[in-house]
Protein backbone atom coordinates (compact mmCIF):
# COMPACT_ATOMS: atom_id res chain seq x y z
CA UNK A 1 0.00 0.00 0.00
CA UNK A 2 2.89 2.42 0.53
CA UNK A 3 5.18 1.00 -1.64
CA UNK A 4 5.66 4.23 -3.60
CA UNK A 5 7.34 7.02 -2.11
CA UNK A 6 8.19 10.30 -3.14
CA UNK A 7 11.12 13.10 -2.07
CA UNK A 8 10.23 15.59 0.38
CA UNK A 9 10.36 18.99 -2.00
CA UNK A 10 7.72 16.73 -4.11
CA UNK A 11 5.36 16.18 -1.21
CA UNK A 12 5.35 19.98 -0.41
CA UNK A 13 4.86 20.98 -4.06
CA UNK A 14 2.12 18.32 -3.99
CA UNK A 15 0.62 20.21 -0.99
CA UNK A 16 1.23 23.76 -2.50
CA UNK A 17 -0.83 22.68 -5.28
CA UNK A 18 -3.76 20.79 -3.70
CA UNK A 19 -4.27 23.35 -1.11
CA UNK A 20 -2.61 26.67 -2.01
CA UNK A 21 -4.38 29.16 -0.07
CA UNK A 22 -4.95 27.10 2.86
CA UNK A 23 -2.96 27.78 5.94
CA UNK A 24 0.32 25.76 6.75
CA UNK A 25 1.88 27.33 9.77
CA UNK A 26 0.29 29.57 11.96
CA UNK A 27 3.49 31.30 14.39
CA UNK A 28 2.72 34.14 16.83
CA UNK A 29 -0.83 35.02 14.82
CA UNK A 30 0.88 35.32 11.47
CA UNK A 31 -0.42 32.48 8.67
CA UNK A 32 1.66 31.54 5.94
CA UNK A 33 -0.28 29.28 3.18
CA UNK A 34 0.92 26.37 1.47
CA UNK A 35 1.89 28.41 -1.61
CA UNK A 36 3.68 30.56 0.51
CA UNK A 37 5.68 28.14 2.33
CA UNK A 38 6.22 26.36 -1.32
CA UNK A 39 7.60 30.06 -2.54
CA UNK A 40 9.78 30.57 0.71
CA UNK A 41 11.17 26.98 0.46
CA UNK A 42 12.34 27.40 -3.32
CA UNK A 43 13.83 31.11 -2.33
CA UNK A 44 16.00 29.89 -0.05
CA UNK A 45 17.15 26.73 -2.30
CA UNK A 46 17.86 29.22 -5.19
CA UNK A 47 20.18 31.27 -2.39
CA UNK A 48 21.64 28.26 -0.85
CA UNK A 49 22.52 26.95 -4.84
CA UNK A 50 24.03 30.59 -5.17
CA UNK A 51 26.20 30.24 -2.22
CA UNK A 52 27.49 27.24 -3.35
CA UNK A 53 25.94 24.31 -1.88
CA UNK A 54 25.63 21.43 -3.82
CA UNK A 55 23.39 17.99 -4.04
CA UNK A 56 24.67 15.98 -0.93
CA UNK A 57 26.25 18.59 0.80
CA UNK A 58 25.03 18.77 5.01
CA UNK A 59 23.27 21.92 5.93
CA UNK A 60 23.10 22.31 9.63
CA UNK A 61 19.93 23.99 11.35
CA UNK A 62 20.96 24.94 15.27
CA UNK A 63 17.45 26.64 16.31
CA UNK A 64 14.02 26.22 18.41
CA UNK A 65 10.92 25.70 16.02
CA UNK A 66 9.64 28.25 14.36
CA UNK A 67 8.00 29.00 10.89
CA UNK A 68 11.62 29.80 9.34
CA UNK A 69 12.84 26.56 10.91
CA UNK A 70 9.96 24.73 8.51
CA UNK A 71 11.13 27.06 5.19
CA UNK A 72 14.78 26.42 5.81
CA UNK A 73 14.43 22.61 5.93
CA UNK A 74 12.07 22.40 3.00
CA UNK A 75 14.72 24.77 1.13
CA UNK A 76 17.72 22.32 2.09
CA UNK A 77 15.53 19.41 0.62
CA UNK A 78 14.80 21.36 -2.56
CA UNK A 79 18.50 21.99 -2.98
CA UNK A 80 19.27 18.80 -3.08
CA UNK A 81 21.49 19.24 -0.02
CA UNK A 82 21.52 16.85 3.36
CA UNK A 83 19.89 18.49 6.02
CA UNK A 84 21.71 17.96 10.02
CA UNK A 85 19.69 19.64 12.81
CA UNK A 86 21.70 20.14 16.08
CA UNK A 87 19.90 19.64 19.17
CA UNK A 88 19.21 23.36 21.05
CA UNK A 89 19.99 22.23 23.95
CA UNK A 90 23.77 21.31 22.99
CA UNK A 91 26.43 23.77 23.97
CA UNK A 92 29.39 24.80 21.79
CA UNK A 93 31.66 21.86 22.05
CA UNK A 94 28.59 19.32 21.26
CA UNK A 95 27.38 21.36 18.32
CA UNK A 96 30.75 21.58 16.81
CA UNK A 97 31.37 18.04 17.33
CA UNK A 98 28.08 17.34 15.28
CA UNK A 99 28.54 19.29 12.85
CA UNK A 100 32.02 18.10 12.33
CA UNK A 101 30.89 14.54 11.99
CA UNK A 102 28.52 15.31 9.78
CA UNK A 103 31.01 17.39 7.44
CA UNK A 104 28.68 20.44 6.90
CA UNK A 105 29.53 23.55 5.28
CA UNK A 106 26.63 25.31 6.11
CA UNK A 107 24.81 26.50 8.90
CA UNK A 108 21.55 28.32 9.97
CA UNK A 109 21.46 29.63 13.20
CA UNK A 110 20.24 32.48 15.48
CA UNK A 111 21.93 34.40 17.84
CA UNK A 112 19.39 34.84 20.71
CA UNK A 113 17.57 31.72 22.44
CA UNK A 114 17.05 31.43 25.76
CA UNK A 115 20.13 33.44 26.34
CA UNK A 116 22.54 31.78 23.90
CA UNK A 117 23.73 32.96 20.99
CA UNK A 118 24.56 29.70 19.14
CA UNK A 119 26.85 31.22 16.73
CA UNK A 120 29.15 32.40 19.09
CA UNK A 121 29.33 29.16 20.94
CA UNK A 122 30.97 27.75 18.16
CA UNK A 123 34.19 29.82 18.62
CA UNK A 124 35.04 27.21 20.84
CA UNK A 125 35.80 25.50 17.58
CA UNK A 126 37.78 28.31 15.53
CA UNK A 127 38.80 25.84 12.80
CA UNK A 128 35.38 24.61 12.18
CA UNK A 129 33.70 27.96 12.65
CA UNK A 130 35.57 29.52 9.90
CA UNK A 131 34.99 27.27 7.08
CA UNK A 132 31.40 27.07 7.99
CA UNK A 133 29.33 29.41 6.19
CA UNK A 134 27.08 30.55 8.75
CA UNK A 135 23.82 32.19 8.25
CA UNK A 136 21.92 34.03 11.73
CA UNK A 137 17.84 33.35 10.52
CA UNK A 138 17.20 36.98 11.63
CA UNK A 139 19.02 38.04 8.80
CA UNK A 140 17.26 35.53 6.23
CA UNK A 141 16.38 38.34 3.75
CA UNK A 142 19.46 39.23 2.57
CA UNK A 143 20.58 35.54 2.92
CA UNK A 144 18.33 35.30 0.49
CA UNK A 145 19.54 37.95 -2.28
CA UNK A 146 21.96 35.25 -3.18
CA UNK A 147 19.80 33.50 -5.13
CA UNK A 148 19.24 36.32 -7.92
CA UNK A 149 19.02 34.59 -11.03
CA UNK A 150 19.81 31.04 -9.51
CA UNK A 151 17.73 28.17 -11.09
CA UNK A 152 17.34 25.35 -8.29
CA UNK A 153 15.10 23.03 -10.79
CA UNK A 154 17.97 21.06 -11.76
CA UNK A 155 18.88 19.57 -8.29
CA UNK A 156 15.36 18.87 -7.15
CA UNK A 157 14.49 17.37 -10.23
CA UNK A 158 17.74 15.24 -9.71
CA UNK A 159 16.39 13.83 -6.63
CA UNK A 160 15.25 10.02 -6.06
CA UNK A 161 13.36 8.58 -3.05
CA UNK A 162 16.65 6.54 -2.44
CA UNK A 163 18.67 9.83 -1.97
CA UNK A 164 19.82 10.76 1.33
CA UNK A 165 17.77 13.50 3.08
CA UNK A 166 18.70 14.29 6.75
CA UNK A 167 21.68 13.22 8.90
CA UNK A 168 19.63 12.99 12.39
CA UNK A 169 21.74 12.82 15.65
CA UNK A 170 20.84 10.96 18.13
CA UNK A 171 19.96 11.94 21.87
CA UNK A 172 23.30 11.14 23.20
CA UNK A 173 21.91 9.99 26.49
CA UNK A 174 23.51 7.02 26.30
CA UNK A 175 27.13 7.72 24.87
CA UNK A 176 28.49 9.93 21.72
CA UNK A 177 25.88 11.07 19.59
CA UNK A 178 25.80 9.06 16.08
CA UNK A 179 23.84 10.34 12.81
CA UNK A 180 21.20 8.44 11.42
CA UNK A 181 21.16 8.87 7.60
CA UNK A 182 17.54 8.87 6.22
CA UNK A 183 16.08 9.06 2.86
CA UNK A 184 13.40 10.94 0.96
CA UNK A 185 11.16 7.72 0.35
CA UNK A 186 11.70 6.08 4.04
CA UNK A 187 10.26 9.56 5.57
CA UNK A 188 7.46 10.07 3.00
CA UNK A 189 6.60 6.39 3.11
CA UNK A 190 6.93 6.13 6.83
CA UNK A 191 4.46 9.24 7.60
CA UNK A 192 2.18 8.12 4.80
CA UNK A 193 1.38 4.98 6.61
CA UNK A 194 1.47 7.05 10.65
CA UNK A 195 -0.60 9.34 9.32
CA UNK A 196 -3.52 6.34 8.46
CA UNK A 197 -2.58 4.67 11.47
CA UNK A 198 -3.10 6.56 14.00
CA UNK A 199 -5.71 9.15 12.19
CA UNK A 200 -4.12 12.59 11.33
CA UNK A 201 -6.53 14.59 9.32
CA UNK A 202 -6.31 17.45 6.29
CA UNK A 203 -7.30 20.02 8.11
CA UNK A 204 -5.91 19.17 11.60
CA UNK A 205 -4.46 22.17 14.08
CA UNK A 206 -1.24 20.63 15.28
CA UNK A 207 0.47 21.85 18.05
CA UNK A 208 4.30 20.90 17.50
CA UNK A 209 5.84 20.91 21.19
CA UNK A 210 8.72 18.23 20.08
CA UNK A 211 11.87 19.84 19.23
CA UNK A 212 12.24 19.85 14.92
CA UNK A 213 15.56 18.86 15.56
CA UNK A 214 14.40 15.37 16.26
CA UNK A 215 12.45 13.25 14.30
CA UNK A 216 9.33 13.47 16.04
CA UNK A 217 9.07 17.03 15.08
CA UNK A 218 10.38 17.05 11.89
CA UNK A 219 8.91 13.86 10.30
CA UNK A 220 5.91 13.06 12.55
CA UNK A 221 5.03 16.63 12.74
CA UNK A 222 5.99 18.97 10.21
CA UNK A 223 6.13 15.99 7.31
CA UNK A 224 2.90 14.55 8.00
CA UNK A 225 1.31 17.92 8.09
CA UNK A 226 2.89 18.29 5.01
CA UNK A 227 1.68 15.28 3.31
CA UNK A 228 -1.84 15.30 5.29
CA UNK A 229 -2.79 19.42 4.86
CA UNK A 230 -2.67 19.96 8.75
CA UNK A 231 -1.87 23.31 10.18
CA UNK A 232 1.53 23.43 11.71
CA UNK A 233 1.38 25.53 15.12
CA UNK A 234 5.51 25.42 16.17
CA UNK A 235 6.29 26.13 20.22
CA UNK A 236 9.87 26.74 20.95
CA UNK A 237 9.65 25.67 24.75
CA UNK A 238 7.30 23.89 26.62
CA UNK A 239 5.55 25.38 29.93
CA UNK A 240 2.08 24.43 30.18
CA UNK A 241 0.00 28.18 30.36
CA UNK A 242 1.74 28.57 26.99
CA UNK A 243 0.72 24.84 25.42
CA UNK A 244 -3.18 25.23 26.82
CA UNK A 245 -3.19 29.40 25.29
CA UNK A 246 -1.88 27.88 22.02
CA UNK A 247 -4.53 25.04 22.48
CA UNK A 248 -7.50 27.74 23.37
CA UNK A 249 -6.69 30.27 21.09
CA UNK A 250 -5.95 28.15 17.82
CA UNK A 251 -8.04 25.72 18.63
CA UNK A 252 -5.57 22.94 18.55
CA UNK A 253 -7.08 19.40 17.35
CA UNK A 254 -3.90 17.48 17.59
CA UNK A 255 -1.49 17.51 20.47
CA UNK A 256 1.04 14.81 20.35
CA UNK A 257 4.32 14.32 23.50
CA UNK A 258 6.00 12.19 25.32
CA UNK A 259 4.36 10.95 28.47
CA UNK A 260 5.71 13.58 30.65
CA UNK A 261 3.93 16.23 28.72
CA UNK A 262 0.70 14.99 29.34
CA UNK A 263 1.56 14.27 33.17
CA UNK A 264 2.72 18.01 33.39
CA UNK A 265 -0.74 18.99 32.27
CA UNK A 266 -2.65 16.24 34.28
CA UNK A 267 -0.47 18.01 37.48
CA UNK A 268 -1.78 21.65 36.76
CA UNK A 269 -4.99 23.56 37.14
CA UNK A 270 -6.22 23.82 33.57
CA UNK A 271 -10.21 24.73 34.66
CA UNK A 272 -9.51 28.32 32.77
CA UNK A 273 -8.73 26.68 29.44
CA UNK A 274 -11.04 25.59 26.77
CA UNK A 275 -10.05 22.39 25.23
CA UNK A 276 -12.80 21.44 23.50
CA UNK A 277 -11.06 21.35 20.11
CA UNK A 278 -8.56 18.31 21.42
CA UNK A 279 -8.98 15.24 19.39
CA UNK A 280 -6.04 13.27 19.07
CA UNK A 281 -3.39 12.39 21.29
CA UNK A 282 -0.15 10.36 20.33
CA UNK A 283 2.54 9.62 22.79
CA UNK A 284 5.79 7.34 22.91
CA UNK A 285 9.09 8.02 23.43
CA UNK A 286 9.36 5.83 26.32
CA UNK A 287 7.16 3.15 28.50
CA UNK A 288 3.60 4.74 28.18
CA UNK A 289 1.95 4.20 32.06
CA UNK A 290 -1.42 2.87 31.31
CA UNK A 291 -3.17 4.98 33.97
CA UNK A 292 -1.63 7.94 32.02
CA UNK A 293 -3.92 6.84 28.93
CA UNK A 294 -6.92 6.27 30.68
CA UNK A 295 -6.71 10.03 32.49
CA UNK A 296 -5.53 11.46 29.43
CA UNK A 297 -9.08 10.35 27.88
CA UNK A 298 -11.28 11.30 30.91
CA UNK A 299 -9.31 14.14 32.29
CA UNK A 300 -7.51 16.13 29.31
CA UNK A 301 -10.98 15.45 26.50
CA UNK A 302 -9.03 13.28 23.97
CA UNK A 303 -11.51 11.69 21.81
CA UNK A 304 -8.64 9.47 20.31
CA UNK A 305 -5.17 8.37 22.31
CA UNK A 306 -2.55 5.94 19.97
CA UNK A 307 0.63 4.88 21.48
CA UNK A 308 3.29 4.73 19.18
CA UNK A 309 7.07 3.19 18.88
CA UNK A 310 10.02 3.83 17.02
CA UNK A 311 13.62 5.21 16.86
CA UNK A 312 15.69 8.07 14.77
CA UNK A 313 17.12 5.23 13.46
CA UNK A 314 13.93 4.16 12.03
CA UNK A 315 12.86 7.13 10.73
CA UNK A 316 11.14 7.49 13.89
CA UNK A 317 8.26 4.98 13.62
CA UNK A 318 8.79 1.36 13.82
CA UNK A 319 4.77 0.42 15.07
CA UNK A 320 1.79 2.36 15.69
CA UNK A 321 -1.96 1.82 17.20
CA UNK A 322 -4.77 2.07 15.32
CA UNK A 323 -6.97 5.32 15.63
CA UNK A 324 -9.93 2.44 16.18
CA UNK A 325 -7.95 -0.08 18.40
CA UNK A 326 -9.96 -0.60 21.71
CA UNK A 327 -8.35 1.02 24.47
CA UNK A 328 -7.09 -1.93 26.22
CA UNK A 329 -5.11 -2.09 23.01
CA UNK A 330 -3.52 1.38 22.99
CA UNK A 331 -3.10 1.09 26.63
CA UNK A 332 -0.97 -2.04 26.46
CA UNK A 333 0.36 -1.74 23.75
CA UNK A 334 2.76 0.39 20.73
CA UNK A 335 0.47 -1.71 18.19
CA UNK A 336 1.64 -3.28 15.24
CA UNK A 337 3.95 -2.67 12.97
CA UNK A 338 3.24 0.09 9.74
CA UNK A 339 3.09 -2.02 6.70
CA UNK A 340 6.65 -2.92 4.90
CA UNK A 341 8.14 -3.02 8.83
CA UNK A 342 8.94 -6.14 10.49
CA UNK A 343 9.20 -6.99 14.30
CA UNK A 344 10.74 -9.55 16.20
CA UNK A 345 11.83 -10.67 19.36
CA UNK A 346 15.20 -12.20 20.71
CA UNK A 347 16.91 -13.33 23.25
CA UNK A 348 20.64 -12.49 24.52
CA UNK A 349 22.13 -15.53 21.94
CA UNK A 350 19.83 -13.68 19.32
CA UNK A 351 17.31 -16.93 19.31
CA UNK A 352 13.51 -15.83 18.36
CA UNK A 353 11.76 -15.94 22.28
CA UNK A 354 8.17 -17.48 22.57
CA UNK A 355 4.94 -15.25 22.20
CA UNK A 356 4.69 -13.18 25.38
CA UNK A 357 8.19 -13.45 26.34
CA UNK A 358 10.22 -10.90 26.81
CA UNK A 359 13.55 -9.97 24.68
CA UNK A 360 15.30 -7.32 22.66
CA UNK A 361 13.03 -5.74 20.05
CA UNK A 362 14.81 -5.95 16.32
CA UNK A 363 13.19 -4.47 13.72
CA UNK A 364 13.99 -4.35 9.79
CA UNK A 365 12.04 -2.89 6.64
CA UNK A 366 12.15 -0.08 4.39
CA UNK A 367 12.45 3.19 7.63
CA UNK A 368 15.62 1.82 8.86
CA UNK A 369 18.12 4.08 8.26
CA UNK A 370 21.41 4.10 5.43
CA UNK A 371 23.60 3.56 8.47
CA UNK A 372 25.30 5.97 10.62
CA UNK A 373 26.91 8.73 8.71
CA UNK A 374 30.63 8.28 8.49
CA UNK A 375 30.71 4.95 11.29
CA UNK A 376 30.65 1.66 9.30
CA UNK A 377 32.07 0.32 12.72
CA UNK A 378 28.68 1.57 14.68
CA UNK A 379 26.59 0.70 11.44
CA UNK A 380 27.67 -2.94 11.42
CA UNK A 381 27.23 -3.45 15.46
CA UNK A 382 24.20 -2.17 15.34
CA UNK A 383 22.38 -3.56 11.99
CA UNK A 384 23.08 -7.15 11.21
CA UNK A 385 24.00 -8.73 7.68
CA UNK A 386 20.21 -9.69 7.20
CA UNK A 387 19.30 -6.19 7.79
CA UNK A 388 17.81 -6.63 11.24
CA UNK A 389 18.82 -3.32 13.57
CA UNK A 390 19.18 -3.75 17.17
CA UNK A 391 16.90 -1.46 19.07
CA UNK A 392 18.12 -1.93 22.48
CA UNK A 393 14.84 -1.75 23.68
CA UNK A 394 13.25 -4.79 25.82
CA UNK A 395 9.50 -5.75 24.05
CA UNK A 396 6.97 -8.04 24.42
CA UNK A 397 4.77 -9.48 21.38
CA UNK A 398 1.23 -11.02 21.67
CA UNK A 399 -0.50 -13.29 19.75
CA UNK A 400 -1.95 -10.34 17.62
CA UNK A 401 1.07 -9.50 16.76
CA UNK A 402 1.07 -5.95 19.66
CA UNK A 403 4.33 -4.71 21.00
CA UNK A 404 4.64 -3.91 24.63
CA UNK A 405 7.82 -2.22 25.63
CA UNK A 406 8.54 -2.83 28.60
CA UNK A 407 11.76 -0.97 28.97
CA UNK A 408 15.63 -0.03 27.67
CA UNK A 409 18.14 -3.09 28.34
CA UNK A 410 20.57 0.00 30.03
CA UNK A 411 17.86 0.55 32.53
CA UNK A 412 16.90 -2.92 33.62
CA UNK A 413 18.32 -3.90 36.81
CA UNK A 414 18.77 -6.83 38.69
CA UNK A 415 17.44 -7.53 42.63
CA UNK A 416 18.60 -10.70 44.16
CA UNK A 417 18.92 -12.72 40.79
CA UNK A 418 15.38 -11.50 39.68
CA UNK A 419 15.06 -8.97 36.46
CA UNK A 420 13.02 -5.91 37.62
CA UNK A 421 11.78 -3.01 34.80
CA UNK A 422 11.52 0.63 35.56
CA UNK A 423 8.18 1.19 33.27
CA UNK A 424 6.52 -1.71 35.50
CA UNK A 425 7.13 -0.18 38.76
CA UNK A 426 6.21 3.37 37.26
CA UNK A 427 2.62 1.93 36.04
CA UNK A 428 2.21 0.69 38.93
CA UNK A 429 3.11 4.14 41.10
CA UNK A 430 1.32 6.11 38.32
CA UNK A 431 -1.79 4.26 39.26
CA UNK A 432 -1.20 6.16 43.23
CA UNK A 433 -4.10 8.83 43.20
CA UNK A 434 -1.45 10.99 45.03
CA UNK A 435 0.97 10.79 42.30
CA UNK A 436 1.78 12.66 38.98
CA UNK A 437 4.69 11.58 37.70
CA UNK A 438 7.62 8.89 38.69
CA UNK A 439 10.73 7.13 37.62
CA UNK A 440 12.49 4.52 39.16
CA UNK A 441 15.79 3.53 38.61
CA UNK A 442 18.96 1.00 39.79
CA UNK A 443 20.63 1.63 42.73
CA UNK A 444 24.19 -0.76 44.23
CA UNK A 445 22.84 -2.43 47.30
CA UNK A 446 25.73 -4.45 49.30
CA UNK A 447 23.16 -7.92 49.58
CA UNK A 448 21.02 -7.86 46.78
CA UNK A 449 23.54 -6.33 44.14
CA UNK A 450 20.73 -3.26 43.00
CA UNK A 451 17.52 -2.55 44.18
CA UNK A 452 14.38 0.17 43.31
CA UNK A 453 15.37 4.23 43.83
CA UNK A 454 11.98 6.14 42.70
CA UNK A 455 11.64 9.46 42.09
CA UNK A 456 8.09 10.71 42.69
CA UNK A 457 6.34 13.94 41.67
CA UNK A 458 2.92 14.33 43.85
CA UNK A 459 -0.14 15.49 42.43
CA UNK A 460 -1.10 19.15 43.10
CA UNK A 461 -1.97 19.62 46.41
CA UNK A 462 -1.94 15.98 47.33
CA UNK A 463 0.22 14.41 50.21
CA UNK A 464 1.07 10.81 48.22
CA UNK A 465 1.67 9.20 52.36
CA UNK A 466 3.40 6.19 52.67
CA UNK A 467 4.04 5.18 48.91
CA UNK A 468 6.27 2.20 49.89
CA UNK A 469 3.77 0.68 51.84
CA UNK A 470 1.30 1.08 49.16
CA UNK A 471 3.61 -0.77 47.01
CA UNK A 472 3.71 -3.60 48.91
CA UNK A 473 0.28 -4.47 48.23
CA UNK A 474 0.59 -4.79 44.70
CA UNK A 475 3.89 -5.86 43.70
CA UNK A 476 6.33 -8.60 44.16
CA UNK A 477 8.83 -8.00 47.24
CA UNK A 478 11.91 -7.37 44.37
CA UNK A 479 10.23 -4.75 42.61
CA UNK A 480 8.79 -2.64 45.76
CA UNK A 481 11.43 0.60 45.79
CA UNK A 482 13.71 0.28 48.64
CA UNK A 483 14.17 4.23 48.35
CA UNK A 484 11.88 6.63 47.33
CA UNK A 485 12.11 10.47 47.32
CA UNK A 486 9.25 13.35 46.25
CA UNK A 487 10.43 16.16 44.03
CA UNK A 488 9.05 18.71 42.36
CA UNK A 489 9.82 17.73 39.29
CA UNK A 490 12.03 15.51 36.89
CA UNK A 491 14.69 15.77 35.47
CA UNK A 492 13.96 15.71 31.51
CA UNK A 493 15.89 15.92 28.31
CA UNK A 494 14.89 18.07 25.03
CA UNK A 495 12.58 15.43 24.41
CA UNK A 496 10.79 15.57 27.14
CA UNK A 497 12.44 12.02 28.03
CA UNK A 498 13.39 11.45 31.68
CA UNK A 499 17.02 11.82 32.27
CA UNK A 500 17.73 8.14 34.05
CA UNK A 501 21.14 9.46 34.26
CA UNK A 502 21.29 11.81 36.04
CA UNK A 503 18.61 10.48 38.87
CA UNK A 504 21.31 7.19 38.90
CA UNK A 505 23.89 9.74 39.98
CA UNK A 506 21.14 11.39 42.66
CA UNK A 507 20.07 8.07 44.43
CA UNK A 508 24.20 7.16 44.18
CA UNK A 509 24.97 10.50 46.17
CA UNK A 510 22.18 9.67 48.22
Amino acid sequence: MYKVSMTIPAALRRAAERWPGETAIVENGAHTTWSELGDRATAIARALIGSGVRPGDRVGLWAPNSADWIAISMGVYAAGAILAPVNTRFTGAEAARVLRTAGARFLFTVDDFLGADYSRALEVDPELLGSLDVVVITRLEQFLGRGAGVDHTPAEAALTADDPSDVIFTSGTTGRPKGALLTHGSSTRTYEAWSDAVGLRHGDRYLVVYPFFHCAGLKSAVLACVLRGATIVPCPVFAVDTVMRLVRDERITMLPGPPSLYQSLLAADLSGYDRSSLRLAVTGAAAVPVELVRRMRDELGFASVVTAYGLTETTGTVTACRHDDPIEVVAHTSGRPIPGMEVRIVDTAGAPVPVGAPGEVLARGFAVMRGYYGDADATSAAIDADGWLRTGDIGVLDAAGNLRITDRIKDMFIVGGFNAYPAEIENVLLEHPGIAAAAVVGTPDERLGEVGYAFVVPRAGADPGDVLGWCRGRMANYKVPRYLRIVDALPLNRMGKVEKIELRRRARGE
